[in-house]
């Protein structure tokens, strides 16, 4: 067969491990022949794409990033884009397509798979918040980038008698914050799945002061939510092709509303790109391998209009319908971890 493959949205560690694991199977094992084109979805609009061999992917599973690049481009708002995207890939004779990216990417992955286009995805999010699988690649390179950012952190507002915010990436799902947060030691821990109740997080605060510990570190996650704010969003910024407003500054607002309320001096840092940036721990290489693996016997089993999904130990698949439906957020297993370690206000 002649496959090829794309990568959408944001960059993610763990991309390469994909492509990797995938062509390399497809080569050697099924006989295939591989593309990969450039920028996403919108490579696939301009014709534009790489070939994709053995010696082209040799080593690059242990890179980030991804050697496809990326774009967020949305067919489904481009008119004639889906009979383009048929007339490309029939031009160069493309038996099956690979898709690696999110739930936006995934919906146009879905949308082409039910207008014929014989098409499988990869789900891709640092987030973790894609429906029906246990964990993405990605994810634990994030964690454990955050979590290095929250321990130095400590040292810095321990030394000045300061409490820092530290935000970080999640849009509707906290997982990022709850992770980097346990395991960084904040103590204050504020993710999209609740409210932030702000005098809450004060007297928590309040409780390292009056107990000898003169400074404070907060993780919070972008897309939460704050008191006659609600989420922050950046409006200078505009909505991107999904529809989807930059969250960006939620971490300086409540800075803002901390240091107001208890007089101490309070500041922010917003982690940003340098949570997916870098090269990918060893569990999101393992990982994305065994989804390009089994992103290539899909394609072999035909199994259109499917995505790779973990489930426990084991990688199996789902629909794309599915896993798109809702996001993956914390429930109340996790809020009971953040509240025991929580001091007792």
């Amino acid at each position: 067969m002649r496959v090829a493959l794309l990568t959408g949205g944001g960059d993610c560690p763990g991309l390469n491990a994909v492509i990797y694991a995938a062509v390399r199977k497809g080569i050697n094992h099924y006989g295939d022949e591989f593309i990969g084109f450039l920028n996403g979805w919108r490579g696939v609009l301009d014709n534009n794409f790489i070939p994709l061999t053995l010696e082209t992917v040799d080593g690059i599973q242990l890179t980030g990033g991804t050697i496809l690049h990326s774009s967020r481009t949305n067919l489904k708002k481009i008119p004639g884009g889906v009979e383009k995207v048929q007339e490309v890939l029939k031009a160069n004779k493309i038996d099956a397509l690979i898709a690696l990216g999110g739930d936006d990417t995934q919906s146009v992955t879905l949308f082409l798979s039910e207008h014929g286009v014989p098409s499988v995805g990869v789900p891709k999010t640092i987030d973790n918040d894609l429906n029906g699988t246990d964990q993405t690649f990605g994810f634990d390179t994030a964690v454990m980038n955050a979590t290095e950012a929250v321990g130095r952190i400590h040292t810095t507002a321990d030394s000045h008698n300061r409490v820092i915010v530290v935000e970080v990436m999640g849009r509707d799902a906290g997982w990022i914050a709850y992770a980097s947060g346990v395991a960084g030691g904040a103590h204050v821990i504020l993710v999209p799945e609740k409210d932030v109740d702000i005098d809450h997080v004060c007297a928590l605060l309040k409780y390292n002061y009056d107990h000898g510990k003169h400074y404070g570190v907060v993780v919070v996650a972008e897309g939460c939510r704050l008191p006659e704010v609600g989420q922050v969003i950046d409006e200078a910024a505009n909505l991107d092709s999904f529809g989807h407003a930059r969250l960006a500054g939620v971490g300086e607002e409540l800075a803002n509303m901390i240091e107001k309320k208890t007089g101490y001096e309070t500041r922010s840092v917003n982690l940003g790109h340098t949570q997916r940036g870098g090269v990918p721990t060893a569990c999101d290489r393992l990982l994305g391998q065994r989804y390009g693996l089994h992103a290539i016997d899909m394609v072999h089993e035909k199994k259109w209009g499917r995505i790779a999904v973990l489930r426990g130990l084991d990688i199996t698949d789902i629909t794309i319908k599915e896993a798109i439906a809702t996001n993956r957020r914390l429930d109340q297993r996790f809020f009971d971890v953040i509240a025991d370690l929580e001091a007792k206000v």
